[in-house]
């Protein structure tokens, strides 16, 4: 099996474009999470907050012909790819590296501003026509359509789409092809445009969304707080990488996948204890390696103590070791997206020993037991870590990372 490393990233979101304003806000504690622009500013909703971005504008990224075919969530991935695809000093046309590279995009809800823009002409105008590149717009597949074409990458392209594990799936399929052999470059992430009216409406309809801020692990959470974005990454084997000299920013050192096969809501402690397991053994690494652990941490009731329980169950006494955040009061949830916007602050832990905090915490919950980082970033050295996403439908992924030295 080939070890994967990480060479290029990128990110999009509420703290603006690129991965450096999205680091510096994780280990600042400054979130992006205010006031909710809504998309139909005539209709009352409840959902008050978002982490939305600010004064992007599309046509300073795209042409007309380009923008005629792109949703929202294309447009946030393919900005996010480019800078991955920049750092990584990467060329694809160049003795037919495109034609071994693999495209995996993960989204939870693909084209959903599109969706919902022509369904309100079919229900609400009673139009009898919508827009002929509708289903190229919303079709979920389109981001790794749109990223494979923009960099000629003829490899293995596929969209994952598993709500709120995408982006993890999404690398870890994309680890799994390099690691076997059947590509030697991967461009992966994850893309999210979620903010939706009816988006919205059935958020609101679930009532886990909170009506202040998002306080993951604390007394006073309220539920989550929606956003969007996108991040990607460049994975390449370590062989490839070094082959050409790149800059190698963490390894990739296993991923960790498994279904709850029960409720389509409720989390289960074992399922994502089985996902964290498998990370740690695909990575070879003993538990007692994690120093932090980027939690899912969406600050809902039932998801926060069940995490924490999970951690304990596979770490042990260790689990009073480990610092654990979650970033999720920088960015918000991103649905598909979160674990890609995520993996930067996991990366960053590794690069800069800093472990970001987790931001807006207040009072202790009893049923949250571990050492949350609460509100200021701390200076430490850590050799490994571990990113989880746990999504409706019980389906679990888990990244583990690790230092690499030059």
């Amino acid at each position: 099996m080939h070890r994967v490393v990480i060479t290029g990233m990128g990110a999009v979101s509420a703290l603006g474009l690129g991965q450096a304003p999205l680091w510096r806000a994780m280990v600042e504690g400054r979130s992006g999470i205010g006031p909710l622009r809504s998309p139909e500013p005539d209709v009352a909703l409840r959902m008050k907050v978002a982490a939305q971005l600010a004064d992007f504008d599309p046509a300073a990224h795209f042409d007309d012909a380009q923008l005629s075919l792109l949703d929202r969530v294309s447009q946030l991935g393919l900005v996010a790819a480019r800078e991955a695809v920049a750092q990584a000093g990467i060329d694809f046309a160049a003795g037919g590296v495109g034609a071994r590279t693999a495209t995996v995009v993960g989204t939870g809800t693909g084209g959903e501003i599109s969706r919902d823009s022509q369904s309100r002409r079919v229900y609400r105008d009673n139009s009898a026509r919508v827009h002929p590149l509708s289903i190229l717009r919303t079709m979920p597949n389109a981001p790794a359509s749109h990223i494979s074409m923009e960099f000629g990458l003829t490899g293995p392209a596929f969209g994952v789409v598993s709500a709120c594990a995408s982006s993890n799936h999404a690398i870890i399929q994309a680890m799994a092809m390099l690691r076997s052999g059947l590509a030697d470059v991967a461009l992966t992430g994850g893309t999210e445009a979620c903010l939706s009216l009816c988006g919205i409406r059935a958020w609101e309809a679930m009532r886990v969304v909170a009506d202040d801020t998002c306080r993951p692990f604390s007394r006073q959470r309220r539920g989550l707080v929606l956003g969007e974005g996108a991040g990607m990454y460049v994975l390449e084997t370590l062989e490839h990488a070094r082959r050409r000299g790149a800059v190698i920013l963490a390894e990739l050192a296993g991923g960790g996948m498994s279904a709850d096969a029960g409720d389509i809501v409720a989390p289960s402690v074992d399922g994502a204890a089985r996902a964290m397991r498998m990370a740690l053994d695909v990575a070879g690494l003993a538990p007692e390696r994690i120093g932090y652990i980027n939690a899912h941490g969406t600050a809902t009731a039932v998801n926060d103590p069940t995490e924490t329980r999970a951690i304990r169950q596979v770490f042990g006494a260790h689990a009073d070791r480990l610092a654990v955040s979650s970033t999720k009061a920088i960015h918000g949830h991103a649905l598909g997206a979160a674990g890609a916007l995520e993996l930067i602050a996991a990366v960053g832990a590794l690069r800069e020993d800093v472990i970001p905090p987790t931001a807006h915490f207040i009072d202790p919950d009893p049923l949250c037991d571990l050492d949350y980082v609460p509100n200021i970033a701390r200076e430490q050295r850590v050799e490994a870590v571990l990113s989880n996403s746990f999504a409706f439908g019980g389906l679990n992924a888990v990244l583990a990372l690790r230092r690499i030295e030059p």
